[in-house]
């Protein structure tokens, strides 16, 4: 699998590493490192790629995410991973949405959570704490959250390519 990766053409690569991580940047700097040796040295490459991201770029790749408790339509690979990650969000559709409004309004871009096995009650708990984080600790747990969310769509793509 990791050999199809490695020999895809560059816009392939990184059109494969941006359901991964919609930053365009960092897509780029993954790709242009190939060959790599083994899949795990995929998923610490894109790793620490992602460590270098600035905020800017953490909010393209912010803005590719689907809403918290709405799966996104479609047959693409990050769809298809939203709706996998967002397995275990059942019901409380009106009091996420509440979540994730007040969220965007307190920090002007969207509630991100890594929700691979969470509950919807644990991801509401989550959003209501996070709402009284100020700015710079929110930025914290929202690259947090992200990079985790990041390496699970690497290891995925390690293994699915």
């Amino acid at each position: 699998m990791l050999d199809r990766f490695n020999t895809l053409p560059p816009e392939a690569a990184e059109e494969a590493l941006l359901a991964c991580c919609a930053a365009p940047g960092w897509a780029a700097r993954v790709a242009a490192a190939r060959p790599y040796v083994t899949e795990a040295d995929l998923v610490v490459a894109g790793v620490n790629a992602f460590d270098e991201l600035g905020w800017g770029e953490l909010r393209q790749a912010l803005a590719a995410h689907a809403r918290i408790g709405h799966r996104p339509d479609g047959d693409s690979t990050d769809a298809a991973w939203s709706r996998r990650e967002q397995a275990g969000v059942q019901g409380a559709v009106r009091e996420l949405d509440e979540v994730n409004e007040a969220y965007e309004r307190r920090f002007g871009h969207l509630f991100l959570v890594f929700a691979s096995g969470k509950s919807s009650a644990e991801i509401l708990a989550e959003g209501r704490g996070r709402l009284g984080n100020d700015e710079e600790t929110e930025r914290t747990v929202v690259r947090g959250e992200l990079r985790k969310i990041v390496e699970l769509r690497l290891e995925r793509l390690a293994g699915a390519v």
